[in-house]
């Protein structure tokens, strides 16, 4: 019965988190009717297992998703988010519609930009640009699907994403684990979805298609919807309904201003990760009152809070005229961080009841003992729950939670390198969770005015086709050369 009370406490999740409930409701209650089922007790289950590990995940993570919601408001509010998008579009002209689109969007995320600050600002561009180049809309949310939530999220060393710092604390990695092999995912998955990006606007070129009907107003309504906020917030770092809040400038933004605080954000990641942190000494984090801990498992949190930090002042400095209310445009950020980061720490706590129950163990195992190794059976996991609870960073808490101990011995047995353990997680926690019912998917299509019909089958092969091939170009890369 033990089992079958996970599948129903995951199945009541996924069903009714896709109706729009808040997984702030739905996590505990799904995960006490597992424990109900499982013959488990349900208070010491909520307080000692859901609430723990819920606290965990905050302790650890609060500060990147609060330092990157500020950043990215500061970023939008000043004008820089559209400085860099529109200084794209207007180099790459006409003829590159879809690559200047996809590049705008990997940009501003990679540098740090929270990904629905982005989500909001270049949608109304796509828009323009496609409506010129007669390109098909429908091929709007695929395109900023590519270019803000592949390669950008889960390959490219150095990105300071929430899915690549979550490893970080339980392998003792680095932002920038694995760089050759996250260059070669990212190639993989740009090119791929370029590809079929062209073909499908030159098919409906052919085909003479043109752009199709307007839809005005889509991206305001989506601020405002609450739905869109339920499914948004579970998805990634940032609440849309912030977006409105805080005062946008209506002054042009120099691309020095726009372009100089995503560089510090890559930048100082860089220095902090391989230069600073490991020359300090810090043997005081070994101490009791610092949690016993070590600079492996902290460094990466700190190097990316600290590359964000620095990007906050830089951006502050160099667009102060630019930002008409920094205090209300500061606290719409930190505002903008509260509702995800708990949700994701709820779905969190409801993986740790899972992983404790005693039913769960048979699970591990056979997981474990998937062919081809720790590395297939970590990227079959991350999938698995990432495509349940629709949330990478949710999905891959859970199963570094769950199994990350235990891969670390299988990595000291066998000799495998924990920094390809790192790449090959969160490739594998950012393919399955682009599913029809990922909150950043339906957040998306309500900001384009398009539906599942209209654009999921184009999201699906950028977002889901190309990251799982490679994620299986690295797994076939690592077994041979292991991690470079």
């Amino acid at each position: 019965m033990g089992l079958v009370g996970i599948l129903i406490g995951l199945g009541l999740l996924v069903l009714f988190a896709f109706r729009g409930w808040s997984v702030l409701l739905l996590a505990p209650f799904a995960a006490l009717v597992a424990a109900l089922l499982g013959g488990e007790p349900l208070l010491a289950n909520l307080t000692q297992v859901f609430m723990v590990s819920a606290a965990g995940f905050l302790a650890q993570f609060f500060p990147i998703f609060l330092l990157g919601a500020v950043f990215g408001k500061l970023m939008d509010d000043s004008g820089a988010v559209t400085a860099v998008a529109g200084f794209v579009a207007q180099r790459l002209g006409k003829r590159r519609v879809v690559l200047a689109v996809v590049l705008a969007g990997a940009l501003v995320t990679y540098g740090g930009v929270s990904l629905f600050v982005a989500f909001f600002i270049i949608a109304p561009m796509a828009q323009s640009l496609f409506r010129a180049a007669a390109i098909p809309r429908r091929l709007i949310p695929a395109a900023i699907v590519l270019g803000t939530s592949t390669f950008t999220m889960s390959a490219l060393p150095g990105t300071p994403s929430i899915q690549n710092a979550i490893p970080m604390p339980f392998f003792g990695t680095t932002p920038f684990a694995a760089p050759g092999l996250g260059i070669v995912a990212s190639l993989i998955m740009l090119g791929i979805g370029l590809w079929w990006l062209e073909r499908a606007a030159a098919k409906a070129r052919r085909a003479g298609e043109g752009f199709g009907d307007e839809m005005y107003g889509a991206c305001e309504h989506a601020a405002d919807d609450e739905l869109v906020r339920e499914h948004a917030t579970t998805a990634r770092e940032f609440d849309p309904a912030e977006i409105r809040h805080g005062l946008r400038s209506d002054l042009p933004t120099p691309m020095l201003s726009a372009t100089l605080p995503l560089v510090v954000v890559v930048v100082v990641n860089l220095m902090m990760s391989l230069l600073v942190l490991p020359r300090l000494d810090v043997s005081y984090l070994a101490e009791q009152r610092f949690g016993g801990t070590s600079l492996a498992a902290v460094a990466g949190v700190w190097s990316v809070s600290i590359a964000l930090t620095a990007a906050i002042a830089v951006v502050i400095a160099l667009n102060r005229s630019r930002l008409p209310s920094l205090r209300q445009t500061m606290d719409a950020g930190a505002n903008a961080s509260a509702l995800p980061v708990l949700s994701v720490g709820s779905l969190v706590g409801f993986g740790g009841v899972i992983a404790a129950l005693p039913a769960f163990e048979p699970v591990r195992d056979w997981v474990l003992t998937i062919e081809g190794g720790p590395l297939v059976s970590l990227a079959f996991a991350t999938n698995i729950l990432a495509a349940l609870t629709g949330s990478a960073s949710g999905g891959l808490t859970i199963a570094l939670d769950a199994l990350g101990e235990t891969y670390v011995n299988i990595a000291a047995q066998t000799g495998t390198d924990l920094s390809l353990l790192h790449r090959v997680a969160v490739i594998g926690s950012g393919t399955l969770d682009i599913l029809p019912h990922n909150g950043a998917v339906v957040s998306l299509l309500a900001i384009c005015g398009l539906s599942h019909r209209d654009s999921y089958f184009d999201i699906f092969m950028v977002g889901i086709v190309t990251s799982l091939l490679a994620l299986l170009a690295v797994i076939a890369l690592g077994s041979v050369l292991g991690s470079f």
